[in-house]
């Protein structure tokens, strides 16, 4: 098995779940069941199943019951990182974590809403076995949109033969959705901005400078940002 390049992931939770409304009217949407288990437990298996050691879990709509629901669990160990003031967005989140010191360089960042099934390799020794930190500010794990299971929409990125990502263009289709999981070094999030910001700031700036890359998944991932996704990942799985 390929040696993690990280013990340590960050694991996005804070998320109002507007889209999965009325499911999240009184329940955080890392709490919502898939096929009868919560979304974050799915990605909290993952991590354990690749060994990554550590959990750093971001909080913020309805804290106090993820925090209750993952305080207990053994592997990987979760450490919070408490945004119940002031919901920071995915860049803003991982700027407080860094600033806090808990994330290491380089260090895994997971949606945790993000369900998938493994290829060959797990997701993190995949994204480990590609990672090149002199060539790579940040390595996402990419989709195809046309094997995704839920709506994609017309796709996030192009990639080119050595995997550089450029974004879709307009009303064009692209064939790549990011799949909510990537490696990424922690000074990325050194400059800023202050405040809520998406880690879509950080990606558009690495493009630009041509260090923004892709990694293929293996396995199959789906997305479930809605009921109607929900439901479509639920029938998904249950005929595996």
């Amino acid at each position: 098995m390929t040696t993690l390049v990280s013990d340590t992931a960050m694991l996005m939770a804070a998320g109002l779940g507007k889209r999965m409304r009325p499911l999240t009217a009184t329940t955080p949407k890392p709490l919502v069941r898939v096929a009868g288990k919560p979304l974050i437990d799915r990605a909290l298996d993952r991590l354990e199943e690749a060994g990554v050691a550590r959990a750093v879990v971001n909080v913020h709509y309805l804290a106090d019951a993820i925090e209750a629901h993952v305080v207990a669990r053994k592997a990987p160990a979760v450490t919070f990182s408490d945004e119940r003031e002031q919901l920071l967005e995915t860049g803003g989140g991982m700027v407080k974590a860094a600033a806090a010191g808990l994330l290491p360089d380089p260090f895994f960042a997971c949606n945790a809403d993000s369900i998938w099934l493994d290829g060959p390799q797990n997701a993190f020794s995949d994204l480990s076995a590609g990672w090149d930190p002199e060539r790579m500010d940040a390595l996402l794990m990419i989709a195809d949109a046309a094997r995704t299971i839920g709506f994609v929409g017309r796709g996030d990125f192009t990639m080119d033969p050595f995997g550089a990502l450029m974004r879709r263009e307009g009303s064009s289709t692209a064939p790549h959705v990011f799949a909510g999981v990537q490696v990424i070094k922690p000074a990325l999030f050194a400059e800023g901005p202050d405040g809520p910001f998406s880690t879509n700031l950080i990606w558009d700036r690495l493009i630009e400078k041509g260090t923004l890359f892709g990694q293929r998944m293996t396995g199959v991932w789906m997305h479930v940002g809605a009921p109607d996704d929900l439901a479509e990942a639920e029938a998904f799985l249950r005929d595996l």
